[in-house]
C-alpha cells in the first residue's frame, strides 16, 4: 500500500473536510479523476488511518442543549493523560486538547453552564488543581491540511514511518512500521499475546 500523500490526496481531503457528503464524482471533477478512482483513494486513506470517520458539522445556534463553554483544566501532572482521555470521550465535549504544559482544554455543551458539576460527574475533582470556564459567544472549526505528509510513528520503535515503511492489519487495526524488522518483531509479539489470551 502506498504510504505517501500526494497533492491529489491532499485536495481530496480538503474537499471532504469542507463537505464529507460531497459525491465522489464531484470530487473527481475537481481533481481530475473518475468517481471510482476517488473512492479507491478515500478507501486507501481510510486504510492508512488518515480518514477515521465522516462526521456531521452541526449549527449549534439552531439547537438548545446547554451553554457552550471553553474549559481549561489544570490536572495533577500524573492525571493529565487520564483526564484528557476521559473528557475527550464524554457526552457534550466537542473538542479536547492536551497541551505541552499539562493542561486539558475543551469545548463542551454544559447543561445550565455549571462547569463544576459537569467536570465532577466525569473526573475526580481531587485530581484537578483548578479550572477556568469561559462562555462561548460563537464557534468555528476549520482544520487545515497545509502541506501535510503521512508520518505516523512506528508501532514498534516510535521512529517516524517514511515511504519505505510497512503497514500491517492485526486484529482489525492498522499498524504502521518504519521497517520490515520492526513489523516482524511487533507481529510476532502480537501473535504470541493473542495465542496466550
Amino acid at each position: 500500500m502506498a504510504t505517501e500523500l500526494d497533492d491529489t490526496d491532499r485536495e481530496i481531503l480538503r474537499l471532504l473536510v469542507e463537505d464529507a457528503r460531497r459525491p465522489y464524482a464531484d470530487i473527481g471533477e475537481r481533481v481530475g479523476l473518475s468517481g471510482p478512482a476517488v473512492s479507491d483513494r478515500v478507501s486507501r486513506l481510510q486504510e492508512m488511518g488518515v480518514v477515521r470517520r465522516f462526521t456531521a458539522d452541526l449549527d449549534r445556534s439552531l439547537l438548545r442543549e446547554g451553554v457552550g463553554l471553553l474549559i481549561e483544566c489544570r490536572p495533577e501532572p500524573a492525571a493529565v493523560g487520564e483526564v484528557h482521555t476521559t473528557l475527550a470521550g464524554a457526552d457534550g465535549v466537542e473538542h479536547a486538547f492536551e497541551t505541552g504544559d499539562g493542561r486539558v482544554v475543551l469545548t463542551a455543551r454544559v447543561p445550565d453552564g455549571d462547569a463544576r458539576s459537569f467536570l465532577a460527574a466525569r473526573v475526580d475533582l481531587a485530581r484537578i488543581r483548578g479550572y477556568d470556564a469561559i462562555p462561548l459567544v460563537s464557534e468555528s472549526w476549520s482544520p487545515d491540511l497545509g502541506a501535510a505528509e503521512f508520518a505516523p510513528d512506528c508501532a514498534e520503535c516510535g521512529n517516524t514511518v517514511t515511504s519505505e515503511g510497512v503497514t500491517r492489519a492485526l486484529g482489525g487495526e492498522q499498524y504502521h512500521f518504519c521497517c520490515g524488522s520492526c513489523a516482524s518483531q511487533f507481529t510476532e509479539r502480537y501473535r504470541e499475546l493473542e495465542e496466550g489470551a
